[in-house]
Formats: structure tokens, C-alpha cells, sequence
């Protein structure tokens, strides 16, 4: 499936920015399952300093921001390849080893509430897909999706507490309770193709998690299913924080507006 997307984030600041840097994640992977055919970003209010692969092969815009600016837009827009495999990315590669993406973070430390939905993943099946699987739905049954219930610093515990959350909370539950049971697991950002429109005002998240003979394979929580070929890969990380979009400082206090708007349509 060819797919066309094109992504603009608008930063207003009702004071002029003395300085800024930021870290710009918005150039799509070339990894198994999609080719990147053209991809190119602009930016207003902004000049690119650099461009680097960070330690899970992200590709890094960074970004410094014009003195005294009162606003930043970045425009990312491109096409990509991609196909169904079954939710399957293959072998892992990169800079950092697979036993890393054991590890607890701050976003993904497991408390008494994701122990548990663990312990009950694991005891309901032996075989690794399937029991993955089946965390997956114990979690989409447990999590209502819902806009505005989280933020990106809630945390999967209380993400799961709450029974409530979006994307990016699904991903951190399944993660943090995956690595639980042996799983290497990481978070996923990227895009969607979706049914029923062609604008929307975020990207998608969803979960990988390591399995012997297999490699990474996919699991989208909140759409109870593996990604397939209407899903483009962007960033990945141990969590939210380590894939986001758009990361930095900037010195001063001016209040700041965001705005996103995306368009994933196929070709």
C-alpha cells in the first residue's frame, strides 16, 4: 500500500524564544515492511543544525530555533511503501542490546495492577504469540480508550489504574507487563491510515515486543490487532520519551501553543 502523509506541528509562543534545540523524530524508518519513496521536512522559524541516527536508529532532525522567535512550524511530508506482514518487523538491529528493552523505566515501572494482568497473560497460554495476544486483549479490556484521560507523563500503572487512556498509555501497559513475563518489548510511534477519515490530530502508537525465531512483532492494543499495511513506522524507544515527535528546551518562560495537524491518506 503507497501511502502519503504529511504532518504539521505549530509551536506559538506568546513571548519571543531568546534560544531553543530541539530533536525532531518525523523521518519514517526504511525497515522491513515499508520503503520510503520521498520524505522532506521544512521548517519556519527554525533552521536544521543536524541530522543523526540516535541509539535505536531514529533518524534526528536537530533543530535550533530562530532568536527571538515567537513561533516554530515544522512541516514533514512524504510517501511511503508498505506491506502486510503480519505484524512481524523481524530481527532486532540497532545500537542498543536486547536486553535493554528489559528494563523498567519511568513511563513503564510495573506496580501491583500490571503484576497482576502479567501473571494472568502468562498463565493463559504457553505458546509466546499467543500469549502476547492475549495481553493484548486482557489490556483492551481493561483500558477504555478515551481522549484527554492521560497526558505523556502518566504513567502505565496509573494509566491502568484509571482504566482509561489512548494509545500511547495501551503501549506502555503492554510493554511494562511484557518485559514482566520475559519479553523485550518497546514503544512505537508512528502513523495510521484510518477508515473513516483523512485528517486527524495526532499520530499512533503501538507496542513491539522480541520473540525467539520471530524477531519484533507488533501488537495495537487499542485496535485489538497486529499492524498490517496501513501502519508507517517513525520512531521507536524504551518509551513515549525516547520516540516522541518533538523533544528539547528552550530558555524563558513564554507560554506555548500546540498545534498538529496530519493527514495519512493512501495513494
Amino acid at each position: 500500500m503507497r501511502l502519503r502523509i504529511s504532518h504539521t506541528t505549530r509551536y506559538a509562543y506568546d513571548e519571543p524564544v531568546r534560544y531553543g534545540l530541539m530533536q525532531v523524530r518525523k523521518s519514517p524508518l526504511a525497515c522491513a515492511g515499508q520503503v520510503i519513496h520521498d520524505w522532506a521536512i521544512r521548517l519556519e522559524g527554525g533552521k536544521q543544525e543536524a541530522r543523526f541516527s540516535d541509539q535505536h536508529g531514529n533518524v534526528v532532525d536537530l533543530v535550533r530555533l530562530d532568536a527571538d522567535t515567537r513561533e516554530l512550524i515544522i512541516i514533514c511530508e512524504g510517501e511511503a511503501e508498505t506491506e502486510d506482514r503480519g505484524g512481524v518487523a523481524g530481527p532486532h538491529s540497532g545500537y542498543t542490546p536486547l536486553w535493554l528493552f528489559q528494563r523498567d523505566t519511568p513511563l513503564t515501572k510495573a506496580g501491583a495492577r500490571i503484576i497482576q494482568l502479567a501473571e494472568k497473560a502468562k498463565r493463559a497460554e504457553t505458546d509466546p504469540i499467543a500469549r502476547l495476544h492475549a495481553l493484548s486483549g486482557l489490556i483492551h479490556a481493561a483500558m477504555k480508550y478515551e481522549l484527554g484521560a492521560t497526558d505523556s507523563a502518566t504513567t502505565a500503572e496509573e494509566a491502568l489504574t484509571a482504566g482509561r487512556g489512548v494509545c500511547q498509555d495501551h503501549s506502555h501497559v503492554f510493554i511494562s507487563a511484557a518485559r514482566r513475563i520475559g519479553y523485550p518489548a518497546r514503544y512505537v510511534g508512528g502513523y495510521l491510515l484510518m477508515a473513516d477519515r483523512i485528517e486527524q490530530e495526532a499520530g499512533h502508537a503501538w507496542a513491539e515486543a522480541h520473540v525467539d525465531g520471530l524477531g519484533w512483532v507488533g501488537f495495537d492494543v487499542s485496535n485489538a490487532i497486529s499492524p498490517d499495511e496501513r501502519y508507517l513506522k517513525v520512531a521507536t524507544g524504551l518509551d513515549y520519551s525516547e520516540a516522541s515527535p518533538v523533544s528539547g528546551f528552550r530558555h524563558g518562560k513564554p507560554g506555548e501553543t500546540l498545534g498538529v495537524a496530519i493527514e495519512v491518506q493512501q495513494q
